[in-house]
């Protein structure tokens, strides 16, 4: 899971490709741009055998705005491998809102908006 958020954030769509299971894999992936992913908090899982469940939520920033994605995946362990099957899209745990540049950055950074993830 750390490992795909870390895709999205680095913008690696071949390594989300990859790591996508063969029977679930889209023909392609398009990732959005101008988003700054900014903070990733595992909020519950599961894992048994061959498969793992994933409840997270990752907080984003898009055009000023902050949203999260709140997610509950879902992965099955192939040759020693995780891959993400499916997952199920739930409510964010807040209200996405407009940041304003002179307030404290949401990733933590202690620095201003402006001077860190609006950049």
């Amino acid at each position: 899971m750390r490992s795909r958020y870390s895709a999205y954030v680095m913008h690696d769509r071949d390594y989300l490709l990859q790591t996508w299971h063969s029977e679930c894999r889209p023909p392609e992936l398009t990732l959005e741009s101008g988003i700054s992913w900014i903070s990733l908090q595992i909020i519950d899982s599961e894992h048994q055998d061959d498969r793992a469940v994933v409840e997270f939520e990752a907080r984003l920033v898009s055009a000023g705005r902050l949203d999260a994605v709140h997610e509950v995946s879902r992965f099955v362990k192939q040759d020693g491998r995780w891959f993400y099957t499916s997952g199920d899209q739930l409510s964010p745990t807040f209200k996405s809102r407009n940041l304003s540049r002179n307030e404290a950055c949401p990733c933590g950074s202690g620095r201003k908006f402006k001077r860190c993830c609006l950049r």
